[in-house]
C-alpha cells in the first residue's frame, strides 16, 4: 500500500510542479488571463487539454466494456471526431478568434440579443452544476474503486473508499482550477495526457505480450484469429423500427445525428472550445485541433483494443458485467509497482473533465450572469474574484453531493447523457445560425432553442418512437432549422450582423492545416474500408 501511495503522491506533486513552472508569469488578475490563459495557449497545450477534457474513466471502463461485449462498433464515436475537428479548424475557430470571444454564449449575444445569451448561460450552468460535476466525481470514484480496490488498500469499507476518492479528487481539481485558471487546467491536462498515453498504451501492449507468451507478433496473430469479428466497425443493427431503440450504433446514424453531435462537441461545446478561444493565434488553434484529431484516431488503442483483448482472455463469462472487464484486465497485466502511477493517470483523467467543468461554469457565471446583470461596471479583479468564488462553491457542492448518487449510479449517468442529448442539438442549430444562417432572426432562434429542448424529450422519452436516438438528433436538427427559418420569415431582425477581425490574435492560418486535414479524413475512411465487414 505504501509503495502505491508514495508513487501516486510523487506523480501528483510532479504534475503540480511542472504545471506551475510551465505557467510562467501569466497575469491571472485579468479576464483574459484567468479565463483564457492570457490568449497564449500553444498547440500542444490545446491538444493535450482537449483530449483529456474528453477522456474520463467512463471511456476507459465503459467503452472497453462495450468493446468486450459488442466489438469495435463504438469506434465511431472516436474516429468520426477527426472529421469534426477538421471542420472546427477551418470553419469555427477562425470566426471565434476574429470576434475575440470568451464564451460561446457571447456569440449568441452579438448575433441575436442578451436575453438569448442569458437563457443559454443559465442552461449550461445548471447542466454543469447538477449533472456533470457531481456525476463525473462519483463515476470517477466508483471506477477507480473497481480498478484499484482503494478500500482494501486503505483498510476501509467501499463506501468510505468512494468518499475518500471523491474528496481527494475534488480538492485537487479545485486547487488546480482556482490557482491558475484556464492555463493551469490546460497545462496539467497536457501532463496527465502524456501519462494517459503511456499508461493507457501499456495495457494493450502487455495484453498482447501475455497472449503470445512474451512474443508480440504471436500475440497479435492469436488476437486477430481468435476475436476477428470483434474488430468489425460497421453495425448492421436496425436504426428504424423494432429493435432500433436498443441498438448500439447502426452505421446509418453516422450520416444523420452523429455528425451534428460531433460538431457540437468539438466545435461548439464551452468546456472544449474554451481552449481554442485561448489560443495564441489562429495557427496554434488549428494545429491544436488537428493534433487532437491525430490523438482521437489513436485512442481506440486505449479505450477499445483492451476490451477485445479481454474477450480473448476471459471469453463471454463477463457479458453480464462488462464494466468489470477493464479493472480485471489491469489487475492481471499491470506490475504491482506501477499501480500507484496508473492510479495517478486515471485520477488525472477524472480531474481533467472535472476541472474543465468547474472552469467553464465559473466563466459562464462571471461573464454571462454576474457582470451583465448584477455588476455591469465591475473591474477585472472583481470579475476574476467572482469566478474563483463560483469555482470554490461548485467544487464543494460537487464533493458533497457526489457520494449520494451511489444508490442509482447508472440512472444518474444516463440522466446526464439524456440531458446532453436534449440540449446540444438546439445549441448546435443556434450557433450554426449565428455564424452561417444570416436569415435566422432573434425570434426564430429563441423558438428553435425551446422547440429543440421539447422535441427530443417527446420522441425519445414520451412517445418512445421506434427510431434510434441518433436519428432523432438528425431529425430534430432538420426540423429546428426549418422552423427557425419559418419564424424568421415573418419576424425579421432590423439590424445586420457581420463578423469582423477585432485584432485579438494573429489570424495567419497554419500552412500545413490542409494536407494534415486530408490525411485525417483519409485515415477515417480507411478504417471503415478495412474493418467494415469482417466475418
Amino acid at each position: 500500500m505504501w509503495v502505491t501511495l508514495f508513487s501516486f503522491v510523487c506523480v501528483m506533486a510532479l504534475v503540480s510542479w511542472l504545471g506551475k513552472k510551465w505557467m510562467g508569469t501569466e497575469n491571472l488578475t485579468s479576464q483574459d488571463g484567468y479565463y483564457l490563459g492570457g490568449r497564449s495557449l500553444s498547440a500542444v497545450v490545446i491538444a493535450g487539454s482537449l483530449i483529456m477534457t474528453n477522456i474520463s474513466t467512463e471511456h476507459l471502463v465503459g467503452m472497453n466494456g462495450s468493446a468486450y461485449k459488442n466489438g469495435a462498433l463504438v469506434i465511431t464515436w472516436e474516429v468520426t471526431s477527426a472529421i469534426a475537428l477538421v471542420i472546427a479548424a477551418f470553419f469555427f475557430a477562425p470566426q471565434y478568434l476574429r470576434l475575440g470571444l470568451t464564451t460561446i454564449p457571447e456569440l449568441l449575444e452579438k448575433r441575436f440579443d442578451t436575453r438569448l445569451r442569458s437563457y443559454v448561460d443559465g442552461m449550461l450552468i445548471i447542466s454543469f452544476t447538477f449533472t456533470l460535476l457531481p456525476i463525473v466525481l462519483y463515476t470517477g470514484a466508483i471506477n477507480i474503486e473497481h480498478l484499484f480496490d482503494i478500500s482494501t488498500l486503505m483498510g476501509v469499507s467501499k463506501a468510505t473508499g468512494i468518499w475518500i476518492t471523491v474528496v481527494i479528487t475534488g480538492v485537487i481539481g479545485a486547487i488546480y482550477a482556482l490557482y491558475g485558471g484556464l492555463k493551469m487546467v490546460a497545462v496539467t491536462d497536457t501532463l496527465f495526457g502524456i501519462g494517459l498515453l503511456i499508461g493507457g498504451l501499456s495495457i494493450p501492449i502487455l495484453g498482447i505480450l501475455y497472449l503470445g507468451d512474451g512474443n508480440f507478433s504471436n500475440g497479435c496473430s492469436l488476437l486477430w484469429e481468435g476475436s476477428k469479428t470483434k474488430f468489425n466497425v460497421i453495425s448492421t443493427e436496425p436504426s428504424i423500427g423494432p429493435g432500433s431503440r436498443d441498438a448500439i450504433l447502426p452505421f446509418s446514424t453516422i450520416f444523420t445525428g452523429m455528425i451534428i453531435n460531433q460538431l457540437y462537441f468539438w466545435a461548439m461545446h464551452q468546456s472544449i472550445i474554451q481552449r481554442v478561444l485561448g489560443a495564441a493565434s489562429l495557427k496554434e488553434a488549428q494545429k491544436g485541433l488537428l493534433y487532437t484529431g491525430i490523438l482521437k484516431l489513436t485512442l481506440p488503442l486505449i479505450i477499445i483494443l483492451p476490451g477485445i483483448i479481454a474477450f480473448q482472455l476471459f471469453g463471454d463469462q463477463l457479458y453480464e458485467t462488462p464494466d468489470q472487464v477493464y479493472p480485471l484486465l489491469v489487475k492481471q497485466l499491470l506490475p504491482h509497482w506501477a499501480t500507484g502511477l496508473f492510479i495517478a493517470v486515471v485520477v488525472g483523467a477524472v480531474l481533467s473533465t472535472f476541472n474543465s467543468g468547474l472552469n467553464s461554469a465559473a466563466t459562464l457565471f462571471a461573464l454571462g450572469i454576474y457582470k451583465p446583470f448584477f455588476q455591469p461596471k465591475a473591474d477585472n479583479d472583481t470579475v476574476v474574484k467572482k469566478g474563483k468564488q463560483t469555482t470554490l462553491l461548485l467544487a464543494i457542492f460537487a464533493i458533497g453531493v457526489a457520494p449520494f448518487v451511489a444508490n442509482a449510479p447508472n440512472g444518474l449517468y444516463q440522466l446526464l447523457q439524456q440531458l446532453n442529448g436534449i440540449f446540444f442539438i438546439p445549441m448546435a442549430t443556434l450557433i450554426l445560425a449565428a455564424l452561417y444562417m444570416p436569415w435566422i432572426s432573434t425570434s426564430g432562434a429563441k423558438f428553435g432553442l425551446f422547440f429543440g429542448l421539447a422535441f427530443y424529450v417527446l420522441l425519445q422519452h414520451i412517445l418512445q418512437v421506434n427510431l434510434h436516438f441518433v436519428h432523432i438528433w438528425g431529425l430534430e436538427f432538420v426540423l429546428n432549422v426549418a422552423l427557425m427559418s419559418f419564424i424568421s420569415y415573418f419576424q425579421k431582425d432590423k439590424r445586420n450582423f457581420a463578423i469582423k477581425d477585432l485584432g485579438f490574435v494573429d489570424m495567419t492560418p497554419w500552412k500545413y492545416a490542409l494536407p494534415l486535414s486530408f490525411i485525417l479524413i483519409m485515415i477515417t475512411v480507411t478504417v471503415y474500408i478495412l474493418l467494415g465487414h469482417i466475418s
